[in-house]
């Protein structure tokens, strides 16, 4: 399915926006620069990229960028972390604007980078039209969300509780939550791996570290432990 992000800004080489792109999977990277980087054509010039929280942090520094899109998961603490460590950046009315991009559709996911700083949220299933289109909008001062995460976070800011403190869910790293969610939801191993850009040797991997933590025996009792707490 295609998020569908409305209000879309015509792009064009008289008009461009410096992006850096900031994901751990090296394969995701050159695809989304040879979808969008075609700046004649999209407006968009990307400046940078970084596969984890070091490497993007020194390069937002260095570039200045309009729009960096960050994926949520990256090793040495996360987009949070990078959003954290950038906040000087985001300061300035004309500061660096940060764009989500992730595979991760989970609610604590896109609250969580809201509040780091991220003006948007978007999975990564959205089209490249699309994705050029919300760069653009970011970089204008909008918000831009997938519909279905907006939700999230309305009720997120909306609410006057805390919510819970989930231990059984905290023992879990950011991967093996990816992979009970898409556990839970029914796909297959091979599907995982395809969709996550990893093995299916280290889908499995994952899968037995979740059982193990939560002391469940198979993917039925994953599945219900998963909808009970509607991570589904």
């Amino acid at each position: 399915m295609t998020d569908a992000v409305s209000g879309a800004v015509e792009a064009g080489p008289e008009r461009i926006a410096r992006v850096v792109l900031v994901d751990d999977h090296r394969m995701f990277r050159t695809g989304v620069r040879a979808e969008i980087g075609r700046t004649e054509v999209t407006g968009i010039d990307v400046v940078g990229e970084a596969d984890d929280v070091e490497s993007a942090v020194q390069v937002v520094a260095e570039t200045r960028p309009d729009v960096v899109l960050l994926d949520v998961h990256l090793p040495g603490g996360g987009g949070v972390e990078v959003l954290r460590r950038s906040a000087p950046l985001m300061s300035d009315p004309n500061g660096v604007r940060f764009l989500a991009l992730s595979v991760s559709d989970a609610a604590e996911d896109v609250i969580g980078v809201i509040r780091g700083g991220a003006r948007g949220y978007v999975t990564k299933t959205i089209t490249g039209t699309d994705l050029v289109n919300a760069i653009f909008r970011i970089s204008d001062g909008d918000a831009v969300f997938s519909p279905r995460l907006a939700g999230f976070v309305l009720d997120a800011f909306a609410a006057t509780d805390t919510p819970p403190v989930d231990e059984d869910l905290d023992r879990l790293t950011q991967r093996e939550r990816e992979v009970l969610r898409l556990i839970a939801r029914g796909y297959a191993y091979k599907e995982i791996a395809k969709q996550l850009f990893i093995s299916v040797k280290t889908v499995e991997s994952h899968v037995s570290a979740v059982l193990r933590k939560l002391q469940l025996s198979n993917r039925h009792e994953l599945t219900r432990w998963a909808t009970a707490r509607r991570l589904v």
